[in-house]
């Protein structure tokens, strides 16, 4: 069972949700050849910011809304993220939208990034989150995620297909990222896509590295600092193979 994997990249201005609206709508009008699943990095319209109240959302708000317009107008599934506000708690927020515009999964970040202040701004997520689509189980998570094991256990036990994690993650430890997300294939058997951004904000520089790798930890595609998008086929049977040749995951004990 295949699934075309886009992988968004690109450089968003800082916290101007129009303009990266317009960007993503022209990079996706120029390059964009179609996709069964088109993931975008983290806090996608934004940039990583800490003003939390100033561009929270609503579940109803122009972020979700424009994920669920690119789902249906391109006729593929969308991942995206934000930040959104439930009663008075911000979250950093994932979200996976069906090629027909309906929300399928959320994702609240479970880990935020205490090193640059993100937990005094954004409550914690508390839960791991698999969505399906098209005979495909996903995994969700987002960026700093991707230091905590634990989480991917959990996916490994609900028998994941794919991983997802976007992000927006600094040129300094940018090798931590590729090594983090091909751990994570290989520890997990199965695909994992991490999808970071390039450009720079107030604080730091990216330089994405936007990357798949295959269940055995085989590099898929890897997307070097420019804007693009780029498109893989993924093979389930090759999951559903490699987890059969090699069984590791029925030893796990979570102690």
């Amino acid at each position: 069972m295949i699934l075309k994997t886009a992988l968004l990249q690109y450089s968003p201005e800082w916290e101007n949700k129009e303009a990266n609206r317009a960007k993503i709508t022209k990079l996706l009008d120029t390059t964009f050849r179609g996709s069964d699943l088109l993931i975008m990095p983290e806090m996608t319209l934004t940039g990583f910011s800490m003003d939390s109240k100033g561009i929270a959302e609503s579940k109803d708000g122009e972020s979700p809304e424009f994920f669920s317009y690119i789902a249906s107008a391109y006729r593929t599934s969308v991942i995206g993220g934000y930040v959104k506000k439930s009663g008075r708690s911000y979250y950093n927020t994932l979200v996976h939208y069906s090629p027909n515009g309906t929300l399928l999964k959320e994702y609240n970040k479970i880990h935020p990034f205490a090193y640059s202040g993100e937990d005094r701004h954004y409550k914690a997520g508390n839960r791991p989150a698999v969505s399906e689509f098209s005979g495909w189980k996903i995994g969700l998570s987002v960026c700093y995620d991707l230091r905590f094991p634990e989480l991917f256990r959990i996916y490994a036990k609900e028998s994941v297909d794919l991983i997802v994690n976007i992000a927006n993650w600094p040129v300094p430890r940018i090798h931590h990222y590729t090594h983090l997300l091909k751990a994570r294939s290989i520890e997990n058997l199965c695909y994992v896509a991490g999808v970071n951004r390039v450009g720079s904000d107030p604080k730091s520089a990216y330089n994405g590295q936007s990357s798949i790798y295959a269940p055995l930890g085989d590099e898929v595609i890897t997307l070097i600092e420019k804007e693009q998008i780029q498109t893989v086929a993924l093979n389930r049977d090759l999951v559903l193979n490699t987890k059969a040749k090699f069984p590791f995951l029925n030893d796990i004990k979570l102690i």
